[in-house]
């Protein structure tokens, strides 16, 4: 590690860059800043530093004390100055890597990030990449833009590869707590990348590459993605079956080993899940191999948002009302409870999908009170409603599609005609469930 060592001049220290404060870059880089490292945050959203600076988040599931915490340091400095990296140590990316529109890679906010990088890259500098993408993306994408310097990547300058493992809003684990797992170019690059996260990481783990860790994440997430899809083609043949797959599935838990529960649900949401296996078949075609089991489980968790409206439509049929003229309520936006990111959510699908059909549908979500308006133009656009007895008895149909832990689903269903429950939140209630319709 001598060129990044020599950099540090005997520092003990590094400074730190991190290139976009969203859900995974502001976390780590309070962390650093609490790990009494300076840090300097870089955000293309002129808005993001302003608000920092105040000391105010702009993540639901980050408390503003929180932020208080970090800026009190006096070492974490955000700005949408990216000239200020060239007088960092090591600089962190940890930008979104979206999918096309047919459902390709795009590395445009990666690329983007290496070129700001490359204009202020120095010699012994550490170049990290956190977002999630397919293996060979460090390697094949990322050094060529760098090494348009001049420098040359693992002599130079270091590069390695950390997948982000946020999980916001989970209770248990926070980006300090969770194993960090770096592969560099060089061992020298590995080095001094786990040198420089056990700043802000309690647990490093170093693997032998690049493309290790970038396979790593990525089968991660695809693991949690083929489960959910099975236990969702489950759901959909045990309701077939008039068998309850909540009760199954606890049932199963039982068994001390062999089996790890996952829940079915209205659809995938998230910038994780619904999008990085797609990462992965769409490399595995430059390698002649079709990922018949990875596609398939896209389909299927693709199809759930249309299960749902089906269920809502045999609900309302129940009572004798049809989809189109019914009203109805979604409640939550977010594609998982208690925070307020609803990309890629199965809400906007399920909601679409009842307005096609004629339905008059609005939403509540204490963490998402406005969303933009559905790309499906209609002569009534979804509205943000709140809560109240009045507000519920005036739906057809209250559908259920985050469980956000602030429900007091009792409440719900005392005061709605019918529940619509893609969650199981309602499997507590003791009045009115004959009211509630699983899905």
């Amino acid at each position: 590690m001598s060129a990044f060592r020599e950099r540090l001049s005997g520092r003990k220290k590094p400074v730190v860059g991190v290139i976009g404060l969203g859900y995974v870059g502001l976390p780590l880089a309070m962390e650093f800043a609490l790990g009494s490292c300076p840090v300097i945050g870089v955000d293309i959203d002129p808005e993001k530093p302003v608000q920092l600076a105040a000391k105010k988040s702009y993540l639901k599931h980050i408390p503003d004390e929180r932020v208080a915490r970090a800026m009190d340091t006096g070492l974490l400095t955000v700005s949408n100055d990216f000239s200020l990296l060239a007088g960092v140590d090591a600089v962190i990316i940890a930008v979104p890597t979206p999918l096309g529109n047919h459902r390709q890679p795009d590395l445009g906010f990666v690329i983007n990030s290496c070129r700001e990088v490359t204009a202020v890259l120095q010699r012994g500098q550490l170049v990290v990449l956190e977002s999630t993408t397919y293996p060979g993306t460090t390697r094949d994408e990322m050094v060529p833009v760098l090494e348009s310097s001049g420098l040359k990547a693992g002599a130079d300058f270091h590069v390695a590869f950390s997948p982000e493992r946020e999980d916001p809003g989970n209770p248990r684990f926070g980006t300090r707590t969770i194993p960090k797992l770096v592969g560099g170019l060089t061992a020298e690059c590995t080095e001094a990348a786990a040198f420089v996260y056990s700043f802000a990481i309690d647990t490093v783990i170093k693997v032998s590459s690049p493309e290790v860790a970038e396979m790593a994440k990525i089968t991660e997430n695809t693991y949690r993605a083929v489960n959910i899809a099975l236990v969702n083609e489950l759901k959909v043949l045990a309701h077939r079956m008039g068998i309850d797959i909540w009760e199954v599935i606890q049932a199963a838990s039982s068994k001390p080993f062999g089996f790890t529960p996952f829940y079915p649900g209205p659809g995938l949401g998230g910038h994780c899940i619904p999008i990085d296996p797609f990462y992965l078949t769409w490399k595995a075609r430059q390698y002649e191999m079709p990922t018949r089991f990875i596609e398939l489980a896209g389909e299927i968790n693709t199809s759930m948002p249309g299960f749902v409206v089906e269920r809502v439509a045999e609900a309302l049929n129940a009572h004798r009302k049809p989809v189109n003229g019914s009203r109805v309520l979604i409640l939550g936006m977010a594609y998982k409870p208690d925070i307020d990111d609803y990309r890629e959510t199965p809400a906007i699908r399920v909601m679409e999908s009842l307005i096609a059909r004629g339905a008059e549908v609005d939403y509540n979500d204490p963490f998402i009170p406005r969303i933009p308006a559905t790309t499906r133009q209609t002569s009534r656009q979804p509205v943000g409603v709140d809560l109240s007895p009045e507000a519920l008895a005036g739906y057809d149909c209250v559908v259920v599609i985050t469980n956000h832990s602030c429900y007091d689903w009792q409440w719900i269903v005392d005061h709605s005609r019918i529940v619509v429950d893609t969650r199981n939140a309602c499997a507590g209630v003791v009045r009115g469930k004959e009211k509630v319709f699983k899905a």
